[in-house]
């Protein structure tokens, strides 16, 4: 796995501005599109079931195919991968952008969480084989882990901008001037590197968990309509079943599209379950943050973008001292505290009012919770891929991408769930201001208390000395197995 890249420092800390702006591409596109919904909503003549999937759509697609992507960039080569992805994306956000009715929309985002899936691990394991080990890559993935962080946050913000001064279509068509820039850095500065070996394609492995993540997703989208629908039901344990048979058949073939090592890790399987609840919340309840500034407080698009700022702030902030504090303290405390503080920012976002003041309910909460993202977000891309061998890079970094975007197709569904269950299915515009923001304050309310669970995930799962949990040379084991 030698590469060029390790003897030339210069053109190495370039191709991490390559790939840091293609985790900040695939992230922001997990939101950009939020802001301009009702703009693209009415546009489009969308119902309100149609306008959750607009953003469902990618992050399952997404979410669902990444381990699969991981795998063939790791067999094809990563950079080849990284270009391919690149291309794919520019086109399907084109489509999406000249869209001319609500489903060409959805089906957009979808090709989009498809070629994302090719993207983020092929950048990720690119990242790692780049910055095997030391203090540059503790430098490495604090810049990708902040850009992780508040790229959803950028994307609400960048979507308010272009909604307001052009049109919502360009917030699908920006990201060809994103893909320009990712190919020129791409073909610049990136080196190729592939897995070693017997390369074998896992195609059961591939079916089951393809289906059996989107059955599981489609069920919790399902749950709006009441979580003992039959339907709802069928489809839940259809996802569970199928993972089980995924499983199963990992355990037994030679060449498993996830090697049961990656995850069994204590200390990696609970950074992926954490990464999991950090989707939930950066993109599903920042969704129903964008709709109490825009339907309640009666925010222009920009306006509402620039209100959610003190989020991204707040973390890039905190981010040089969070990279300090992990080498003095190690990930652990870091990893408990930050869901803590989250939580708490989030628990003060459940009692917002329509007359409220933003300065005196909003913007202390998004603090709070950008400061706590911040302090999870640094330690947690490196504990996701500490001690993963080269050969596995690119699924480990797949898994920890896709523990977030499932989470957040998840994480806003069932968000989605609980706002239905709060207005009791009465559509939007026959709701009260008061009767929205008190639905919208149980699902701050659902948020909260995940960010207490990763902060108890954190404190049972990442367990270990400092030293123990960021090894000084690579591919030496994190935690207890």
């Amino acid at each position: 796995m030698s590469s060029s890249l390790r003897a030339r420092p210069q053109t190495r800390w370039w191709a991490l501005v390559v790939i840091s702006l293609t985790q900040l591409i695939v992230v922001l596109d997990g939101t950009i599109v939020s802001i301009a919904l009702p703009q693209a909503q009415a546009s489009l003549d969308m119902s309100d079931g149609q306008r959750q999937w607009v953003v469902t759509a990618y992050a399952l697609a997404f979410g669902a195919l990444l381990l699969l992507g991981g795998r063939i960039a790791d067999y094809v080569g990563r950079k080849r991968v990284f270009m391919i992805g690149m291309v794919g994306f520019g086109a399907a956000s084109l489509y999406g952008g000249l869209a001319q009715s609500g489903w060409e929309l959805i089906l957009a985002r979808g090709l989009q969480g498809v070629f994302a899936a090719l993207l983020a691990p092929a950048a990720l394991a690119l990242l790692t084989v780049t910055f095997p080990s030391g203090r540059e890559r503790n430098t490495a993935f604090a810049v990708f882990g902040t850009v992780a962080g508040t790229g959803a946050a950028v994307g609400l913000l960048l979507g308010g901008f272009l909604t307001e001064f052009t049109d919502w279509r360009w917030c699908l068509l920006v990201n060809l001037f994103f893909v320009a820039i990712g190919l020129v850095g791409g073909a610049l500065f990136l080196t190729e590197s592939k897995a070693e070996g017997d390369n074998r394609y896992d195609v059961w492995g591939a079916i089951t968990v393809t289906l059996g993540l989107g059955s599981l997703v489609y069920g919790f989208s399902l749950a709006e309509n009441g979580w003992g629908d039959p339907l709802t039901i069928a489809f839940l344990v259809l996802g569970v079943v199928l993972l089980g048979v995924f499983v199963w058949v990992e355990s037994r073939v030679s060449q498993p599209l996830l090697p049961l090592r990656v995850v069994a890790d204590r200390v990696r399987g609970g950074a992926f379950l954490i990464q999991g609840v950090a989707g939930a919340i950066m993109i599903g309840a920042t969704l129903y943050l964008t709709f109490h500034l825009q339907f309640v407080l009666g925010m222009g698009a920009l306006q509402a973008g620039a209100a959610t700022l003190p989020l991204p702030i707040a973390t890039m902030i905190i981010a040089p001292i969070a990279t300090k504090l992990l080498t003095v303290i190690g990930p652990r405390p870091m990893m408990i505290v930050g869901p803590l503080i989250a939580a708490a920012g989030l628990f003060l976002l459940s009692g917002i009012t329509p007359d409220g003041a933003y300065l005196v309910q909003i913007a202390p909460a998004l603090v709070l919770l950008g400061i706590g993202m911040g302090f999870v977000f640094i330690p947690l891309q490196n504990l996701a891929l500490t001690g993963v061998a080269p050969h596995d890079a690119g699924i480990a970094s797949a898994v920890a991408n896709s523990a977030m975007q499932i989470g957040g197709s998840i994480g806003l569904s069932v968000f989605t769930a609980v706002y239905a269950a709060s207005v009791g299915g009465l559509a939007q515009t026959e709701l009260a201001p008061s009767q929205l923001t008190d639905a919208y304050g149980w699902v701050f309310i659902v948020a909260s208390i995940l960010m207490v669970g990763a902060a108890v995930i954190a404190a049972v799962m990442v367990r270990g000395t400092k030293d123990e949990l960021m090894p000084s040379q690579p591919g030496l084991a994190v935690g207890a197995h």
